[in-house]
């Protein structure tokens, strides 16, 4: 959907004692002087956790393919100076309509294969030109309306290390205000609550239209003059940054104020001419490997780059954009070092987007501008519609292979955010890590008193306030609801003595009682093996509901699903905390360093599907990033 303006047509711790383990008498137990604390420390800890920072890269994570997040080690230390911006799409805001279903590509032609050389097959349905998607994201079919699907990408992109996002407003003087309304305040909550959320800007049409111009002023008045959400404006060479052309801005009216208000950087459409010769102020979104560099610096090198996931572009259009669906199309499987992976799961792998990051990092920029997040449509268009595939074009998405979004499907089951870490990974390559932190000495634990973690560190912080119910429209005749979100989990620790683990959960509010399934279940990877266990996890505890003052600890049998039980621990809730002994001997680090990722979740819905970890409850950390403890 989203259309270029191209050649002028537009186109559509060590302390040796002997281990205590108090337990309690009753596994959930509150005194009544606990009742008088709980407002107070209820309070307290939100606003401590509020403060708190997330550092999100120091977590780990091993994708569906078994490819791990580079560590501090391999990435080496943060290097300031290093920015990236994401390509992202608010325009999934359409009118209900029930009578119009949502219409998949891959889903049309994996039932009916021959509908790609007929425009009046049957399968297409009856309102054409219209817009299909390539694939359905895992968060559904949504509106980008929805606070919940909102808040979402706030973390993802957050825990990604992604700095700021651009609109995409490059369609006439469209600027889609309902999403961006809600999509500000949503994620100004998020900051609040402690998401390092994304900054936004806008990229308006790609040249000084007369429809660019009435978003450029429409937006400085609606959201910059009044100074709306100042706290989520990214900031570029000391003002906002807009990738919009001030050529044809006057001397009157507010005109004179926007052009001095912005840092301005015209958005070049084309994949190959790069930056025009005669401006040094233009920025990319997509190119062909070997992207340029953009803006020029007096000391060398480049203001920014390009990365894209894979390039709507074909040898018969000389690199330049042309449809999706045409032969030789760059899709996520090619490389013009290594031409096109033809393994049945190529799309997987992401050659292309690893070749766009070899060259960005080439380049070293100050900004690497990725496409993108979430576009997820296009539009189905005739020859006459300007696009000359045959017998008609898909542009800008159109298959598993010849897409670009970033943001986890649902078609790829357990593999669809392989593109996500593979984001990461790259991010982490590009901007480095902060150092991990260091383990506090050797403590035992009393469990039951919840007083003993005080000193106890690393700490790890998680989001407060993302356990929002959901029930919003999505596209079309869809409707989403969620209730799960339950127990808002928002900090960690791990003890250690010679005879037990200790791990200790935080929630923003006192916890729910121990009830049904999954409730604050722990996840724990021993061996930071991914081919061991469950997606890598070797044990966990209160899968099943704790009973009679102990919780269960069971160990996974092979790699799926399948768990029999270990021990069983000594746990206590006091308010909002959760404290757990494991006996070492249990998780079989008797006499070891100790070495292991681990995850909290409560409420899992889809029992072993690991992309429930997206969807359901809550989880800390999110998706498939595990906390990272080590300690000798």
């Amino acid at each position: 959907m989203t259309m270029r303006w191209t050649r002028g047509r537009h186109v559509s711790t060590r302390i040796e004692k002997k281990s205590r383990v108090a337990v309690p008498r009753r596994a959930f137990h509150l005194s009544p002087f606990t009742f008088y604390l709980l407002p107070i420390t209820y309070y307290l800890s939100l606003a401590l956790c509020a403060s708190a920072q997330t550092a999100s890269d120091q977590w780990a994570a091993t994708d569906g393919l078994g490819r791990s997040l580079r560590s501090y080690e391999q990435a080496g230390p943060r290097r300031p100076g290093k920015t990236v911006a994401m390509f992202y799409w608010t325009w999934h805001q359409g009118a209900d309509d029930t009578a119009y279903p949502v219409k998949n590509i891959t889903e049309i032609l994996r039932a009916h294969p021959e509908a790609i050389k007929d425009y009046d097959h049957p399968a297409w349905g009856a309102k054409r030109p219209g817009w299909f998607y390539w694939e359905q994201p895992l968060l559904g079919y949504y509106k980008t309306t929805d606070p919940w699907v909102l808040r979402k990408h706030a973390e993802m992109l957050a825990d990604a290390g992604v700095d700021a996002v651009f609109f995409d407003c490059t369609n006439g003087s469209l600027t889609w205000m309902d999403s961006t309304e809600a999509l500000l305040a949503t994620w100004e909550q998020a900051r609040k609550d402690g998401v390092n959320v994304p900054k936004v800007a806008f990229m308006l049409p790609f040249g000084p239209h007369p429809h660019a111009l009435v978003s450029l002023r429409q937006l400085y008045r609606d959201i910059y003059q009044p100074r709306r959400y100042p706290d989520l404006w990214f900031i570029w060479k000391g003002k906002p940054c807009i990738m919009a052309y001030p050529d044809n801005l006057t001397a009157d009216g507010d005109d004179p104020a926007i052009a001095a208000f912005f840092t301005f950087r015209p958005g070049q459409p084309d994949y190959v001419d790069g930056p025009a010769a005669h401006r040094n102020d233009q920025w990319g979104w997509l190119e062909n490997y070997p992207q340029h560099g953009y803006v020029k610096q007096p000391g060398g090198g480049f203001e920014m780059a390009t990365v894209g996931i894979a390039q709507n572009a074909a040898p018969e259009r000389g690199g330049h954009c042309s449809a999706f669906n045409v032969p030789g199309a760059q899709g996520r499987s090619y490389s013009k070092r290594h031409g096109f992976d033809t393994r049945p799961d190529a799309h997987l792998h992401g050659r292309n987007f690893l070749e766009q990051w070899d060259r960005a990092l080439e380049l070293d920029p100050e900004l690497i501008f990725i496409t993108g997040w979430n576009e997820y449509v296009a539009g189905q268009w005739l020859p006459k519609h300007g696009w000359n595939g045959d017998p008609f074009s898909f542009v800008d998405q159109f298959d598993w292979d010849r897409s670009r979004d970033i943001e986890p499907n649902k078609g790829w089951g357990p593999l669809g955010d392989v593109y996500y870490y593979q984001l990461i990974d790259n991010v982490r390559r590009f901007k480095g890590m902060a150092p991990p932190a260091a383990p506090s000495p050797p403590a035992t634990i009393r469990i039951g008193r919840a007083d003993g973690w005080g000193g106890v560190l690393p700490h790890y912080a998680h989001y407060q306030g993302n356990t929002l119910r959901r029930d919003h429209p999505g596209h079309n005749d869809q409707r989403y609801a969620d209730a799960s979100g339950r127990n808002d989990i928002v900090a960690a620790k791990v003890a250690r003595d010679a005879t037990h683990l200790y791990f200790y959960a935080e929630a923003a509010a006192p916890l729910t009682p121990p009830g049904g399934k999954h409730w604050m279940m722990l996840l724990i990877n021993t061996d930071r093996d991914h081919a061991t266990g469950w997606n890598g996890y070797d044990y966990a505890l209160n899968r099943v509901t704790p009973e009679g003052g102990k919780a269960t600890l069971e160990k996974c049998r092979g790699n799926a699903w399948d768990w029999g039980k270990a021990a069983e621990c000594a746990f206590a809730v006091v308010g909002n905390k959760l404290e757990i002994a494991i006996p070492r001997a249990a998780l079989g680090l008797t006499g070891k360093a100790v070495n292991i990722e681990f995850k909290w979740n409560d409420n899992m819905q889809d029992e072993g599907n690991v992309m429930d970890f997206y969807l359901s409850g809550d989880t800390a950390p999110g998706g498939r990033f595990n906390f990272v403890y080590t300690a000798e």
